[in-house]
């Protein structure tokens, strides 16, 4: 049995002792089965266990189920080495916060942190070593299901949401007990699957991956990220699970990546459907690679390494190197020194999910992560005088996730809520459809209580199984029977007010968004959704939320995005040959950083303290920002650039940076951001960083709407010895 104190020479001595099949099942993740996150397999058994045929375990959920199971390895097994426990936790175990596409339209970094500690305290107590997040995928394309899960559209936006979340939950002590080890995913570009269309393949230039897919995982590596898992996809030819150019070069050699590669489920089994190698070959191009576990193989490991290292496809030194990553991972995690570490008493477990401060935290990431896409004639906040609300639509269909009430307690939470908020307010509920089908009388019911309603809160949108995983939808809409009753009830006459409840953006029809008197994005809010949606429709919390992703007008304008590179014939209204559609605009229905206030803000004065810089220095661009309403209130500034003119065509805007400011009404504060000249460099036809001489446009604003964009011109004034050719700059 493995003594209780363990360190690096010990992982080598360990090392040394192990038989093939010890290593190969250290390098074997099986599932418990209690939660389903892939196809149905059967469960993993005491026997294999004790046998060292399994190295961890993923959803094997509550601290009694894995002291048990962490038993058989540390007392059963010949080596007595522990397993590792690890499970997706995307937002939250017990405290359910918005999704994470919701939450990052709080442009909040510390919020994205403090929520990631919660959920690694919560899966502390119950036995839980890793988890599955960050999803880091950049995503351009909302009929991707997995949209739910990541930071939307746009790198920095990703590289920040990468960096908060492994400091929460990784803390700068990953032995510690609440802490848990982080896993970046999904490597690289899966937000780019073709139509949108969940694991298929995908196709971009090595430019648009090293651009855009690929910083948000070099953000999480540069935070010490413990673990990453290549996507199930194959990117331009080769699957992402054998892309020795990108795991083992990239991520392993130039990135300087040691931590644990794992799969995701089967997907090194599934190299057969590839059609790129048989079971053998399979497990030793993977390997190769740098992948060191094979989640839900289906056997290719167990029994792919050995014939492939009887055939010299593999090395036994290959698979030590990888052994010895898993073994590491125990180490840092303090399981040698304690495998029971986070395997909390059943009063620690109750302590835990009774800490008000947490109900209290994702109230308030509910609250900044929703967004008020249009207020027509400031019908919100609504005013305190109501007599009567009624509240339409499927909510209890729509609303919930894994951990959260069922859908009669959360319609009963809302309307307890909404009655908190406006007490003088008599509340009726209707459901007026299902999600997807009529409801038989439904409609009929819905206008009865719209009828003798002041206001309509109409919850419309989809599903929380309508997005993530294998949820990929052509049209990303509202479904017809909820688009049948929303023109009924605007058809009344009665002020409607809408709430969009989705796991992506949605297409939003042209006569709602132009006859709802308000419109909010509340995604799918998480546990303390409820009275977060009320806090904003009274006006207790003034929304600051902003999107991270473009909303869409059409399907046909998907993918949209705000960074897109100008073109030598730019959409012109009365040019034909120019780049636009003949049927509908170009622009999103709602653009990126889009989202409004109940107060009003003056953006003036943008300046820098230095107007020329060189390699290697830095200016401030500053910006005044005034609250010119009635309410005190949070405004998010962006700030953009745009390479006037370079050796490869640069994207109209580029975010570099953003920041929120607390305003009261009256006051002006003035917004810092500092500028280096590394945040002006390029990659260069080699795919290099470079810096080039000459103008750049600096823009700041409230969103990448040009129309609210202001903007001041800096010079780069030092060109670098790299460059064997002259800059169209110079010229």
């Amino acid at each position: 049995m493995v003594k209780a104190a363990m360190d690096h020479r010990g992982i080598e001595k360990l090392l040394s002792e192990m038989t093939l099949k010890e290593k190969v099942g250290q390098l074997t993740m099986l599932s418990g089965e209690l939660v389903q996150t892939g196809p149905a397999s059967a469960p993993v058994t005491s026997d294999a266990i004790k046998n060292g045929e399994v190295g961890s375990l993923l959803n094997l959920v509550g601290s009694e189920r894995v002291r048990d199971a962490q038993r058989h390895a540390v007392e059963g097994s010949r080596l007595g080495i522990p397993l590792f426990f690890s499970l997706d936790v995307l937002y939250g175990l017990r405290t359910m916060f918005p999704i994470p596409l919701g939450e990052s339209s709080a442009f909040d970094p510390a919020l994205w942190e403090a929520t990631a500690r919660v959920a690694a305290e919560e899966c502390a107590v119950e036995g839980i070593d890793l988890t599955f997040a960050p999803m880091i995928d950049i995503a351009r394309d909302p009929r991707w299901g997995r949209t739910l899960e990541g930071p939307g559209e746009d790198a920095l936006v990703g590289q920040r949401v990468a960096r908060a979340k492994v400091r929460g939950y990784q803390t700068d002590d990953l032995a510690a007990p609440t802490a848990i080890a982080a896993t970046a995913k999904h490597f690289a570009g899966y937000g780019a699957v073709l139509a949108g269309r969940e694991y298929a393949s995908v196709d971009m230039s090595e430019r648009l991956l090293h651009e855009v897919y690929l910083p948000p995982f070099r953000a999480a590596v540069e935070a010490g990220v413990a673990c990453l898992m290549p996507a199930f996809i194959d990117l331009n030819g080769t699957p992402m699970s054998i892309h020795v150019p990108l795991l083992r070069k990239l991520v392993r050699e130039r990135w300087g990546f040691d931590g644990v590669i794992v799969s995701d489920w089967s997907s090194i089994a599934e190299l057969l459907l590839h059609g790129v190698a048989a079971r053998p070959e399979a497990a030793a191009l993977a390997l190769n690679a740098g992948v060191d576990i094979d989640m839900m193989g289906k056997g290719a490991y167990v029994d792919g390494l050995p014939e492939a290292l009887d055939r010299g496809l593999v090395t036994m030194a290959r698979i030590d190197e990888a052994v010895r990553r898993v073994l590491m991972l125990k180490l840092k995690l303090g399981l040698f020194d304690d495998p029971y570490r986070r395997c909390g008493s059943p009063e620690a477990i109750a302590a835990s999910a009774a800490q008000p401060a947490r109900r209290a935290l994702a109230r308030e990431a509910a609250r900044k992560s929703i967004v008020l896409l249009t207020n027509t004639g400031a019908t919100l906040p609504l005013k305190g005088s109501l007599k009567s609300i009624a509240i339409v639509g499927p909510f209890g269909e729509i609303a919930g996730g894994n951990s959260e009430p069922p859908p009669a307690e959360r319609v009963a939470a809302l309307v307890d809520q909404v009655k908190a908020a406006f007490p003088e307010a008599a509340v009726s509920v209707a459901a007026g459809s299902h999600v997807e089908q009529p409801r038989e009388g439904g409609l009929a019911e819905a206008l009865r209580n719209a009828e003798q309603s002041d206001v309509i809160l109409l919850c419309l949108g989809e599903r929380v199984d309508m997005a993530g995983e294998a949820s990929s939808r052509a049209y990303p809409g509202l479904p017809q029977p909820q688009q049948d009753l929303a023109r009924a009830l605007l058809e009344t006459g009665k002020p409607v007010v809408v709430l969009l409840f989705s796991g992506r953006p949605l297409i939003v029809p042209d006569w709602l968004a132009a006859f709802a008197k308000a419109i909010l994005a509340v995604w799918h809010p998480g546990s303390e959704g409820e009275g977060a949606i009320a806090d904003v429709l009274s006006g207790a919390y003034n929304p600051s939320g902003r999107l991270s992703m473009s909303w869409p007008a059409d399907v046909g304008q998907i993918p949209i995005f705000f960074a897109e590179r100008p073109t030598g014939r730019p959409r012109l209204e009365n040019e034909h040959f120019s780049s636009k559609y003949l049927d509908i605009p170009n622009d999103p229905r709602f653009r990126f950083g889009h989202g409004l206030s109940y107060t009003s803000f003056l953006l003036s004065n943008p300046r820098a303290t230095r107007w020329t810089i060189a390699a290697g220095e830095t200016t401030e661009i500053l910006v005044d920002v005034k609250n010119t309403g009635a309410m005190a209130g949070e405004h998010t500034v962006f700030l953009f650039i745009r390479d006037v003119a370079s050796s490869i065509t640069r994207p109209a805007l580029e975010l570099e940076d953003f920041t929120k400011v607390m305003v009261a009404p009256g006051e002006m504060k003035t917004v810092r951001f500092a500028l280096s000249s590394d945040q002006l460099r390029f990659l260069g036809a080699d795919l290099e960083p470079v810096l080039e001489p000459g103008a750049f446009e600096i823009f700041v604003g409230p969103s990448a709407n040009p129309a609210q964009l202001q903007m001041l011109e800096l010079q780069v004034r030092q060109v670098e010895a790299r460059q064997a050719q002259p800059s169209p700059k110079s010229m």
